[in-house]
């Protein structure tokens, strides 16, 4: 494993680069797709990346957990979390990648 971070910045780079736009607009382009994707999560909706994967939110209902440090049962709030499932290809290209 490395210790590299993609980050916003990396994405700008790189589609001024391959697409051919200013940075400035690699940029903002970077930040539309983020948001949009962002926007639709919030709202509810699955966000389903071709060959890549699918973003979802799901509800978690409250439940009763342990501390593990007391042993005491504490309550977990409902809430909503965030859940990403990789697609098929992006499985095998991964797994692809741990036999270097």
């Amino acid at each position: 494993m490395s210790d590299k971070t993609l980050t916003r910045m990396d994405l700008s780079e790189a589609v001024f680069r391959e697409v051919g736009l200013s940075r400035h607009e690699s940029s903002q382009l970077v930040e539309s797709v983020l948001r949009h994707v962002s926007d639709a999560l919030v709202a509810g909706e699955q966000v389903k990346i071709s060959s890549f994967g699918t973003f979802s939110v799901r509800d978690k209902n409250e439940r009763m957990g342990r501390n593990p440090k007391t042993g005491e049962e504490v309550p977990i709030t409902p809430r909503r979390v965030l859940s990403f499932r990789p697609s098929h290809l992006m499985k095998e290209r991964v797994a692809a990648g741990n036999r270097r």
